[in-house]
């Protein structure tokens, strides 16, 4: 294990926001320890790669975290429903992943504290409360579809679910509540490996080449874009780009005790971690569509441990198994990472000790609401005649839909110069992250639009959206523009001062007014995502009757 020494000091958190001491000290990751004092810069490529590894993993874990059972589950009904022609969405889902968490590599950098406990001190107890209310209701239903994925993976090798749902759970409370950061990581990354099956997998089962790279760059869906199509190309960008995300990897690169100077560090970790969860979801549709593309079962999606039986059928060479190992690697990591997240975020809004490097004795509410969560969720699994499968398809579209209004409070935090100081946005971003809510926004209008009017030309529907979108980035960007060109010149920040600077006690600083049309477009915000979750549920009500 690498351990790198003390090269100069830093201005630590006398004068930060950070309240937990557990959240200071040395960096203690699964592959190495940095000393507190240790400087970020250094021209030696032995001591980049040491440095880079022991900062490895809160990016990496959150994105092969989202690629959980709900991800396998989904990407599993995209490929025998629809062949590789929904391929062509995870590429894109690329710089989605990369802007979201870039920015909140540097909130929790920077800062010292959670995504919860900032929304609620900058914006009050209400947004808060708004913020996160929607991801406990959204993480404890992933978390459910996190036992299905436990219960249909060991079921396929005949395990039932009153014994292999109960054994995970007990599981998941042991390897978290440990004491040790590092312990835990280091279980992360055996996740982490185990995602790599996926090779084997796509060895067995011979995908061409030329289709999954034509899927991959040509937009389409097998049989024309309709409502239930729409419903599942939400429920990638869902399962691929979670809210959950955002308040997990900021929080847990507070607990590991990155601090400014290791940005650039996590930035790395974080793109490693991007093209390594599309990497593994686009083998698995490849996987999938070359098994149940032109037989009898294409088309025809119940959940993922018929998918294993498909494969083991039509595939052979033990395809069945090693794809069910597959989706209990990511039941595990992801119920494992999810109720962590809300665990952390608990911590943050009733200001109690969340921190993994303490013992369950320093830290009883922390491992407490983890456990209970654990413990609920695994019990509404045995339930039995729950329908399961819909629940899963579900809960990856809530969290499409909800995905915009949670990346529209982390652009006003990485606007806050309270907050972020020198590290605040720069232009370029804030312009490519309003086009990616807009994006968002507009793909659950589709579903609003088809859910309401199930007859309507999605195609038609789309392009009109699109062409009214393009209107409002022409008429929004010379606007930007203008404002900018009108803005002052700031004089560039030392690197030095910049690694160096702190977010001050939350105490100390001033709590931001908005302008009556801000408040104006949040409220509208709210109350849309209430009827777009009332209209989702509605959707999932339909093809749930049908299917029954």
């Amino acid at each position: 294990m690498a351990e790198i020494g003390a090269v100069g000091a830093e201005e630590e958190a006398g004068a930060s926001a950070v309240l937990d001491e557990a959240h200071l000290g040395d960096i203690q990751g699964a592959f190495g320890t940095i000393r507190q004092h240790t400087t970020g810069s250094t021209r030696s490529w032995k001591r980049r790669l040491l440095t880079l590894l022991a900062i490895l993993g809160p990016g990496i874990i959150v994105m092969v975290g989202d690629n959980d059972a709900g991800g396998v589950s989904t990407y599993a009904q995209a490929a025998q429903n629809y062949g590789l022609t929904l391929l062509w969405t995870l590429p894109l889902l690329i710089p989605v992943l990369v802007v979201n968490q870039e920015m909140v590599v540097r909130l929790g950098a920077v800062t010292g504290v959670g995504h919860a406990r900032l929304i609620n001190e900058r914006f009050g107890k209400f947004w808060g409360a708004f913020s996160v209310g929607d991801l406990f209701i959204l993480n404890f239903l992933t978390i459910v579809t996190e036992f299905i994925g436990v219960s249909l993976a060991l079921g396929y090798f005949g395990v039932t679910p009153y014994l292999s749902v109960p054994i995970a759970a007990v599981a998941l409370v042991a390897m978290t509540a440990t004491g040790s950061f590092r312990r835990w990581e280091r279980f992360m990354f055996v996740f982490i490996f185990a995602n790599f099956l996926v090779i084997p997998l796509a060895v067995f089962s011979h995908p061409h080449a030329s289709a999954f790279f034509h899927g991959m760059a040509v937009p389409g869906v097998h049989g024309g874009f309709t409502s239930t199509s729409v419903l599942l190309v939400i429920a990638i960008v869902g399962t691929t780009v979670a809210p959950w995300q955002l308040f997990f990897q900021q929080s847990n690169i507070v607990d590991k005790r990155i601090t400014p100077k290791f940005i650039p560090y996590e930035r790395a970790d974080t793109v490693i971690g991007s093209f390594v969860t599309v990497f593994a979801a686009s083998l698995i549709i490849a996987v999938v569509a070359a098994a149940f593309v032109g037989h009898n079962l294409f088309g025809h999606y119940t959940n993922a441990e018929a998918v294993a039986k498909g494969l083991n059928r039509l595939v052979g060479h033990g395809s069945g198994a090693l794809f069910s190992v597959i989706l209990l690697n990511a039941s595990l990591i992801g119920a494992a990472s999810v109720t962590l997240a809300t665990s952390y975020a608990f911590g943050d809004v009733f200001g109690a000790r969340h921190s993994l490097h303490r013992s369950w004795r320093d830290a009883k509410f922390f491992y407490a609401s983890f456990s209970a969560m654990v413990v609920v969720a695994a019990g509404i699994v045995l339930i039995p005649h729950a329908p399961l499968g819909l629940i899963t398809t579900s809960v990856q579209a809530l969290a499409g839909v909800l995905l915009p209004s949670a990346t529209v409070f982390l652009l006003l935090l990485c606007n806050d110069k309270e907050v972020l100081g020198p590290w605040v946005n720069r232009p370029w971003l804030n312009a490519v992250a309003f086009v990616i809510v807009s994006l968002l926004l507009v793909l659950s209008l589709v579903l609003m639009a088809t859910t309401v009017f199930p007859h309507v030309d999605v195609r038609t529907l789309s392009l009109g959206m699109g062409a009214a979108l393009v209107l409002i980035f022409l008429v929004g960007g010379i606007g930007y523009w203008r404002a900018l060109r009108l803005r002052p010149p700031e004089p560039p920040v030392p690197r030095a001062r910049r690694e160096r600077w702190r977010m001050p006690p939350l105490n100390r600083l001033e709590r931001p007014t908005w302008s009556r049309g801000r408040l104006a477009a949040m409220y509208a915000l709210r109350g849309y995502l209430v009827l777009a979750v009332a209209l989702l549920a509605v959707k999932a009500f339909q093809l749930g009757f049908h299917h029954h």
